[in-house]
């Protein structure tokens, strides 16, 4: 047997060592790979290359990908998509393993609906994948975003100052939502519980009325404009604000241990569904246990996690 695999969309840290457990699992049940360079874009083009136990060898403690990533337009056209079919026909590739997100899925099931046997690991900072509780990636982020906002709050305090302070996500707020849960931020925005801005400066009022002058106002990304908010509550509250976009640092870094094990748990599930003629499933982890669903099932839309605004409302 012969599988491949690649990894698509935006990078997330966590993805080396899910292609670290795939090889090693799949040469434990002696399965060929093959890595695939470049996501869709380098099944169009070709870029097929040989991967053992030698080549990931330590690569699980690395941020980024390997077998490196790009948004590939032309997979979309059916002329490409035929391109990526008669590649994985040349090298004999009978099961695909894709890491990614809900753009890389779609591209997952687009192949499947031409016969190619496809598991799919979920690798996304955003965490916008409502079948699986966490996605490969955004623990690390968290920390990140939780080390960025940990050091703006000392400034902050010095000089008594109230920062908004905009995360990444997409159109999910868990990165946001989360900080908030772990100390980062007095007032939370997110997709799932926007806030206008009219109360956004009623609360952050209040805090300065009850003398909490350094205050951190996370929000994520695609919400708003930061410098029309920044400039709307200096008008309206009379005090000085500072704004700053986390950007892509958010994506870089070697993986939290959390993240190194969950790709490594989910690889080796992957690997173990495609040797038993298992396909078009995505693997993830619901209540601390590896699970994977079929693609029909799956829900790319986030829910609002209920429970973790109830716990924030009570904190802020």
């Amino acid at each position: 047997m012969r599988i491949g695999i690649l990894t698509s969309g935006g990078d997330a840290p966590g993805m080396n060592a899910a292609i670290s457990a795939v090889v090693k699992s799949a040469e434990h049940n002696n399965i060929e790979v093959l890595g695939i360079k470049y996501g869709f874009q380098g099944l169009v083009k070709e870029e097929v290359i040989s991967l053992n136990c030698f080549d990931v060898d330590g690569i699980s403690q690395r941020g980024g990908t390997i077998l490196k990533t790009a948004r590939c337009q032309e997979f979309i056209k059916e002329d490409g998509k035929q391109k990526a079919i008669n590649t994985l026909k040349k090298y004999r590739i009978n099961g695909l393993i894709v890491i990614g997100g809900n753009g890389s899925f779609e591209g997952a099931k687009e192949l499947a609906k031409s016969g190619i046997k496809v598991v799919g690991i979920p690798g996304t900072i955003d965490n916008d994948l409502a079948y699986t509780d966490f996605c490969i990636g955004f623990d690390t982020t968290l920390n990140t975003v939780l080390e960025c906002i940990g050091k703006i709050k000392d400034s902050d305090s010095s000089h008594e100052k109230t920062t908004i302070v905009e995360v990444m996500g997409r159109y999910c707020g868990d990165l946001a939502l989360y900080a908030g849960l772990a100390g980062g931020g007095e007032i939370i925005a997110t997709p799932e519980k926007k806030l206008s801005y009219d109360i956004i400066c009623k609360r952050l009022k209040e805090n300065v009325d009850k003398g909490k002058k350094d205050n951190v106002i996370i929000i994520t990304e695609k919400m708003y404009d930061i410098e029309d908010l920044k400039e709307y509550i200096e008008v309206n509250l009379r005090i000085s604000l500072r704004s700053t976009v986390l950007g892509f640092v958010q994506r870089g870094g070697n993986p939290s241990g959390f993240d190194r094990v969950l790709a490594t748990k989910m690889g080796v599930r992957a690997v173990e569904l495609l040797r038993d003629g298992i396909d078009r499933r995505f693997v993830g982890i619901k209540e601390n246990k590896i699970i994977d669903i079929n693609f029909n099932e799956i829900n790319y839309q986030n829910i609002s996690r209920q429970k973790e605004y109830d716990y924030l409302d009570q904190i802020l």
